[in-house]
């Protein structure tokens, strides 16, 4: 005999009250009308995932519509003019007119889908005219694709510079970023990195700082893979001269699949270094010589993913069928109920169990949480035995530096006089060498809410935390739980 599940008075009593803090939740409810069905396999498998920021979840319908489409049609590489090649042709055309008209690009820019958000920023890092009269400037919040490309500013004599953040919030040092963007006066070819939002704090950083640094002479290259998920971005307004973004991290399917934007008056800036097939619209073997494509066509080497392709503008489709505003909401609404509430666990002593780094409000910020748990008596618990713990609940979160050293640094209180002294008497090594050699316990846990979240996932975790409440930490050993499960 079926026995029915108890009620859970404590969850209703708490959601209760969270919707008196929160009426506008109310108006994400389609939200939660689709976690019934198009995200139904988070709950039948008991999974609470809170790694968007990682990878967004698609949706069920995105893949039915795209399987029916590959099996009513047949397909052919595009670069001919046979009945199948123009099919996908048109299919291709498609999508990529509809990501233009999506982001409101479409007088402005050329679309170049790429592999995905890195190769889109190695395609500027190769092709941007670096030389010894340049000049390359980063903030200390980038992801590491970004971080990369300063090797090839390296290569080519160009100097480069970092913009450092206030440790109180993780914000942009706005003094010195003034300072750096008008110090260059003498150099060309300079070229602004910048997060449209944090990968790892949630940090928005304002956009107000691209039209700033293009009166000054800049080019700006807009890492835009973390903001576009859940906020709308719109390049009439907005227009830095290169933007890079990754599909999946805003609707979860295709996987593989990116996209550079290139203004159209910055196009001829990208000087290719080689040419590929597909690239080119003449190529000489008896003479050295070729013609390059006068389009996006330029910076897509070899054959397209035309197959998937398709499926970008089902997934834009889907969130424009919610609305970026409504996500945006409850992207904001969770995020502030997840702060606030863990900021109030303490020990019996008094003590914060969570330590949350950069904003503690949800002004200028996203879904992303970046916080450590400290045990009664300050000591931060390892990274690894807290997702440890997390695998057996069936929460999935992320831990480590996220690919991000910069924060890591900031927030861990790294000196460069630490990191050079690593990296000079230490000839290899990991992460985990790094931390014992510095003797500090660097990383942290990384949460984050998106289009799927809902209450009963933002509570699991918070239940989570709580068992963190009077802990000892004392014979937790970083590393362990990492090598040993």
């Amino acid at each position: 005999m079926k026995t029915e599940p108890k009620p859970n008075v404590e969850f209703d009593n708490v959601f209760q009250d969270f919707i008196d803090q929160y009426p506008t939740y109310s108006d994400t409810q389609i939200l939660d009308d689709l976690r019934e069905t198009d995200y139904s396999r988070l709950d039948k498998l008991g999974h609470i995932y809170l790694d968007y920021t990682g990878g967004n979840l698609y949706a069920e319908s995105q893949i039915e519509k795209h399987h029916e489409l590959l099996k009513n049609n047949v397909f052919g590489n595009p670069h001919s003019t046979n009945p199948t090649s123009l099919a996908a042709t048109q299919l291709v055309n498609e999508a990529r007119a509809y990501v233009l008209k999506y982001f409101n690009a479409q007088d402005d820019y050329f679309c170049v889908f790429t592999a995905n958000a890195s190769n889109a920023l190695k395609i500027v890092g190769e092709c941007y005219p670096f030389c010894e009269n340049s000049q390359f400037l980063l903030t200390y919040d980038n992801h590491n694709s970004v971080n990369g490309i300063r090797e090839f500013a390296k290569h080519k004599e160009c100097g480069f510079d970092y913009v450092p953040l206030y440790i109180e919030n993780l914000r942009l040092d706005e003094k010195t970023l003034k300072e750096k963007l008008k110090s260059f006066d003498h150099k060309t070819n300079k070229l602004f990195a910048l997060p449209a939002q944090s990968n790892v704090s949630g940090v928005k950083h304002p956009l107000t700082w691209i039209r700033y640094a293009q009166k000054r002479g800049w080019d700006v290259l807009l890492d835009a893979a973390a903001f576009v998920p859940s906020s709308p971005l719109n390049l009439k307004e907005v227009q830095p001269d290169f933007v890079s973004m990754s599909f999946y991290k805003i609707f979860g399917y295709p996987t593989g699949l990116g996209a550079l934007f290139i203004k159209k008056s910055s196009f001829h800036k990208l000087q290719k270094p080689w040419f590929a097939g597909g690239t080119v619209n003449f190529v000489s073997v008896g003479e050295s010589t070729f013609s390059l494509e006068e389009s996006c066509a330029r910076f897509e080497d070899g054959t397209i993913n035309y197959l998937d392709i398709p499926a970008i503008k089902i997934g834009l489709e889907h969130i424009e069928s919610i609305g970026i505003e409504t996500i945006q909401n409850r992207v904001r609404i969770f995020t502030d109920y997840l702060i606030k509430t863990l900021l109030e666990l303490k020990h019996s002593n008094g003590r914060e169990v969570v330590t949350v780094f950069g904003p503690k409000n949800t002004t200028n910020r996203g879904g992303t949480i970046i916080l450590n748990f400290c045990d009664e008596n300050g000591k931060m618990i390892p990274w690894d035995y807290v997702e440890h713990l997390a695998n057996e609940a069936k929460i999935s979160l992320r831990t480590g530096c996220f690919c991000n050293p910069g924060l890591d640094e900031v927030y861990s209180c790294v000196s460069i006089t630490e990191t050079m002294k690593y990296f000079s008497q230490m000839n290899k090594g990991g992460f985990k060498e790094v931390i014992k050699y510095m003797g500090k316990l660097r990383g942290a846990v990384r949460i984050s809410v998106g289009i799927a979240t809902n209450f009963k996932d933002v509570y699991s975790f918070i239940q989570f935390a709580k068992q963190f409440v009077n802990m000892n930490a004392s014979e937790l050993e970083f590393g362990h739980y990492m090598s040993e499960h």
